[in-house]
């Protein structure tokens, strides 16, 4: 039996989730983001409750419906590509999300789309800005590898993108931070 879960988007999550199981003595196969596949068929109703009382108490919800259960699936698999995989695949992005949810991409982008008020390039842009805001703090990459990691076109298409969605220029972020960090480290 299969469980879907929304807002399950991290490891911390997936071990939360597990021990939400094992805590109620419902065996499982594999515990993915925003999946669960049960040993069991067939839960009663007390144990489906307690699971969703549990799950909302830290943030995260069982899904009860296929076609949000799907735009689920599409989000975990976006995050999982953006923020946990080490490359980009070599086809496009609308032909990985296609072959890892076994949907005609049209068909995937029309339901997300319809269901989130926004498209999956533009979910896919968010994590991608998410990320490199991620990278510019660590300072280990610089603007050019940031944009080759992340399959930007160049440094100017990851800067246009990073200016429209956040307002501010990547060289600008890193600054504020800095300056943030020596305010604080003054501060104390």
């Amino acid at each position: 039996m299969k469980l879907h879960i929304k807002y399950m988007v991290s490891f911390r999550c997936k071990m939360f989730v597990k021990a939400a199981l094992d805590n109620l003595g419902l065996h499982y196969r594999t515990v993915e983001l925003g999946e669960v596949d049960l040993i069991e068929n067939n839960i009663t109703v007390e144990q489906y409750d307690l699971l969703k009382t549990t799950l909302l108490k830290s943030g995260l919800e069982l899904i009860d419906d296929a076609r949000s259960a799907l735009v689920e699936r599409i989000k975990n698999v976006v995050v999982d590509l953006v923020h946990y995989e080490d490359e980009f695949p070599k086809s496009n992005l609308s032909c990985y999300i296609s072959e890892k949810l076994h949907h005609d991409y049209t068909y995937l982008a029309n339901l997300f789309t319809e269901v989130t008020g926004t498209t999956i390039q533009h979910f896919i842009l968010l994590h991608k800005i998410e990320k490199a805001k991620e990278l510019i703090l660590y300072d280990e990459l610089n603007l050019t590898e940031i944009s080759y990691k992340l399959h930007f076109s160049s440094v100017a298409h990851l800067s246009n993108q990073f200016k429209k969605v956040t307002k501010l220029t990547p060289t600008y972020f890193k600054k504020l931070n800095e300056y943030n960090q020596r305010t604080m480290l003054e501060t104390i």
